[in-house]
């Protein structure tokens, strides 16, 4: 293995904290060899028997990028009337702008039962083809934030939905939509925590011991 310098370790801690889920964008595009990069790069992350069951889509059509918007804008404003006081009020002050100003949008889906790998490592935790995907997402997303550019999760949106939109198998999984671009923003601590939804906790630091 290579050795890896304590400047290194210490910048890698950096990367840690400024991996962020930006929800503000700049408009402008990336190169094309900089998002074929990024995606290159998230198939390094590990997967169970080596299945790889990731599926990575870019969403360039405008019509199939108004239809997932107009699918958030749905559930976003059944997930307000769900709350009620202050709880509705701050959730109603999130500004959840990704899907109209980032420039690019990439749905990741993945494979339950993919040939690939054979099985292994899946007969008592089939879920971990779901996790191997959601290893690629972090891994993408730390490739991105390495690079200056920004990712958000949008997961108010309805999964079987937005497949048909995107017209894939119906047997894959929706693990994640991501928007991508640079931020306009950038800021090493949650935009949710500075807004005062929530705050990160000091015990889930510490080891559960039994």
């Amino acid at each position: 293995m290579p050795e890896f310098s304590p400047v290194f370790r210490e910048q890698l801690h950096d990367l840690f904290r400024w991996r962020r889920d930006v929800r503000h964008f700049r408009r402008d595009p990336l190169p094309e060899p900089v998002l074929d990069g990024l995606l290159r790069t998230a198939c390094l992350a590990p997967s169970v028997g080596l299945s790889e069951p990731w599926r990575f889509v870019r969403v360039d059509d405008p019509h199939r990028r108004a239809a997932v918007r107009s699918d958030f804008a749905r559930c976003n404003a059944r997930a307000l009337s769900d709350r009620a006081g202050v709880d509705a009020q701050r959730y109603a002050r999130l500004k959840l702008a990704g899907l109209d100003d980032a420039p690019h949008h990439v749905a990741v889906l993945s494979h339950p039962e993919p040939a690939q790998g054979r099985g292994l490592g899946r007969g008592t935790m089939p879920q971990t083809t779901t996790w191997s995907t959601v290893m690629a997402i972090h891994t993408f997303w730390l490739a991105a934030t390495a690079a200056g550019i920004g990712v958000g999760w949008v997961s108010i949106i309805d999964p079987e939905r937005i497949k048909a939109m995107l017209d894939v198998d119906p047997a894959l999984e929706l693990v994640a939509y991501l928007c991508v671009g640079y931020p306009a923003r950038p800021a090493s601590t949650p935009e949710l925590e500075r807004r005062g939804w929530e705050r990160r906790a000091p015990e889930r630091r510490e080891w559960i011991r039994r």
